[in-house]
């Protein structure tokens, strides 16, 4: 039986290393943290071969003195903490004195580094965690940190690194999130000797964020700028709806100035957006929280890129808050925002300490009993409109609208005409047959209206519905293949609904037009006869240093796929010709899309999956979109292209393009079987 043992100092370290050190990004991360944290205003990072050979962060910051600079290389030495209560009320980047000594036990180190008392520098150089030689050099006050041959004495960690390309996209997009974190310090990005970033100090994220992002996606920024002082605020910019992605990034979120990636921000960045921005695609934002120490917990994940917020729903009511308020104040978002001028500064820290809660919420419990504060509703702060009356959700999650809260609003609307209008209005277009809904006559309507406002004094819905969610399916291949669709009509613009010998059909039109486009543009890319339109003016783009590293590898694919572009000078590109499917008012945003859509693992990959990514991209953008009116013919043309295609029911995104309902099923849900 196997007796239990302390591991050597060096192999711990080659553990944690595995925690800390995934890749030659994350060691930058670690160091430009440190830099940072020792109050440095000029920052230079310079890496060869994707960091497998080198990686060196040059700062001005206070330096270290001989000793600290030996016991830096020590685990769990720190400078940032002292006691339990410190951890508790973490301010700086870098605390648990991990890096250094992980990074040291899987890689040659180099750290010279000088205070401004000291008269020379000093010099440490660590080979796989051993200590080879310590003596005194030459430079500024600040410190330099040199890492050499990652993984060089662990070779199984070494051969999983991912290609030069893909640790270059990496590395360019680790330095683009500090630098706009911190628009106050300079920062410069060199690989193998060639300029990638040059950002000089900036006097706000405005400035940073044209240094790194030009002005293309400026221009489409809108300012945020809200929140509660005494909890958590919220700054930064997001973007237009014209500016989106198909995922999230292009969405850069910082905790006190920390990079993270969380769910509860981009949940609350996405609740902002809802009813503004379709399903599936996502917005550009800048998003900069700043919160009470004790409100966050940073010590959960070995990176740090993780945090855990002490009152999660709150923090992400708060973001939608100030995301819809920035898109209301643009003209973008025709409702108020949450938060109105029923509610009190007293009243909003009561609810916040609390934590806001619907009606009919059980009572918030994210602290002891003692510190609970009094329940208040959203109603209560008066978050809600209250001329749109609350309704219950159907079954399945789409909600029921008020027909009397409707109706009143009406009434109301038409006793201050001169001429009353009818309550119900629109027609019905049904294969090209239009049916007129009844009018009311002028003494029926004055009827109607006194009966309504003495009957309806409170807000009335209708009982709730029996919902077909469990009875439609995603049809099969098979269930189409055969016999003849037509189609019907349309559902909120968005979804064609037609009938064959089976039942009734429900097909999204987007997802069914991106399968044809899908199928057109691989079949056209394996025979390279994509055709192309030029463009009358050039369509210049400012790319990030992350998008420039991707260009330079996917160049010659855009080019089989109809795109002309070249490169400029530095890190802008010109648009010369796209597809001729492609919208010209969509071409700008497609390139931004694919260089931040195509997986970054997939960069260093086989060349058919690379293409396929940005095929399916380019379907994406090219196919017509939903709450887009079609007209009988058209539907009909794309029932016909879909049933053409490889997989007609499915999108290249894996997501079903038609739902069935049969006749077994309908009479099923009314009981006639």
């Amino acid at each position: 039986m196997n007796r239990i043992k302390v591991l050597p100092e060096n192999l711990a370290n080659q553990i944690a290393a595995g925690e800390v050190v995934e890749r030659p990004a994350s060691v930058i991360k670690e160091l430009v943290e440190n830099a940072i944290d020792a109050g440095s205003t000029r920052i230079r990072v310079d890496v060869e071969l994707g960091g497998r050979r080198l990686m060196r962060i040059t700062d001005d910051g206070h330096g270290m003195q001989r000793d600290d600079a030996i016991l830096a290389f020590e685990r769990h030495a720190t400078s940032k903490i002292r006691t339990l209560e410190d951890l508790a009320a973490i301010g700086t980047l870098g605390f648990r004195g991990e890096a250094l000594a992980s990074i040291a036990s899987v890689a040659k180190v180099e750290l010279v580094t000088k205070t401004e008392d000291d008269a020379a520098a000093t010099k440490v150089q660590i080979e796989g965690g051993k200590l080879i030689d310590i003596k005194n050099a030459a430079r500024d006050t600040g410190t330099t940190v040199s890492v050499r041959d990652l993984f060089f004495n662990t070779p199984a960690r070494r051969k999983f690194m991912r290609s030069e390309a893909t640790e270059n996209y990496h590395l360019a997009s680790i330095v683009t999130h500090y630098a706009l974190a911190h628009p106050e310090t300079a920062f410069m990005l060199t690989n193998n000797g060639r300029e990638v970033l040059q950002a000089s100090p900036a006097k706000d994220l405005r400035e940073r964020a044209f240094q790194l992002f030009g002005s293309g996606l400026l221009d489409s920024l809108l300012p945020v700028a809200g929140g509660h002082e005494n909890f958590v605020t919220v700054s930064g910019f997001v973007s237009a709806p014209r500016e989106r992605r198909t995922n999230r990034d292009a969405q850069y979120f910082f905790v006190n100035r920390r990079f993270v990636r969380d769910k509860t921000i981009a949940g609350g960045l996405l609740e902002g957006y809802r009813s503004v921005l379709p399903h599936g695609v996502y917005p550009v934002a800048f998003l900069f929280l700043d919160i009470p120490l004790e409100e966050i917990d940073v010590n959960v994940h070995p990176a740090k890129t993780e945090i855990r917020f002490r009152r999660t729903e709150a923090v992400k009511e708060v973001i939608a808050e100030v995301v819809r308020a920035a898109l209301a104040k643009a003209g973008l978002l025709s409702e108020p925002p949450m938060v109105t001028g029923g509610a009190t500064t007293a009243d909003l820290s009561v609810a916040v300490a609390g934590g806001l809660r619907e009606e009919g919420d059980p009572p918030a419990m994210d602290g002891p009993e003692d510190e609970l504060a009094p329940a208040h509703t959203i109603a209560d702060l008066g978050l809600r409109n209250a001329d749109v009356p609350r309704t219950p959700p159907l079954e399945g999650g789409v909600a029921a609208p008020s027909a009397y809260g409707v109706l009143r609003r009406e009434v109301g609307e038409a006793i201050t005409r001169s001429e009353p209008e009818p309550l119900v209005t629109g027609t019905l277009d049904f294969e090209g047959t239009r049916f007129e809904p009844e009018i009311f006559s002028s003494d029926f309507e004055q009827s109607a209206v006194s009966q309504t406002v003495s009957t309806f004094e409170a807000p009335q819905t209708f009982p709730p519905l029996n919902s077909a969610a469990r009875l439609a399916k995603p049809a099969e291949v098979t269930d189409v293949s055969s016999g003849k669709i037509k189609p019907m009509g349309q559902l909120h613009d968005s979804f064609i609904i037609a009938v064959d010998d089976e039942g009734l059909l429900l097909i999204d039109q987007h997802v069914a037009h991106e399968r044809i486009l899908f199928d057109k543009f691989s079949r056209s890319e394996a025979a390279r006869l994509i055709e192309s339109q030029n463009l009358l003016l050039p369509e210049t783009i400012d790319l990030s240093p992350a998008q420039s590293e991707a260009f330079s590898l996917i160049e010659s694919d855009l080019a089989s796929l109809g795109f002309n572009v070249m490169r400029l000078s530095g890190r802008t590109i010109a648009i010369k010709s796209v597809p001729t499917d492609l919208p010209v008012a969509e071409a700008r945003n497609l390139l931004s899309e694919i260089l931040d859509t195509v997986d970054a693992e997939k960069r260093g990959g086989a060349k058919a999956t690379l293409r396929a990514d940005i095929a399916a991209s380019l379907a994406c953008k090219a196919a017509v979109k939903i709450n887009m009116k079609l007209t009988h013919e058209k539907m009909q043309w794309l029932i016909d292209r879909l049933l053409l295609t490889t997989s007609p029911t499915t999108c290249p995104h894996g997501r079903p393009v038609i739902l069935r309902l049969t006749m077994k099923d309908i009479e099923r849900g009314f009981h006639r079987t």
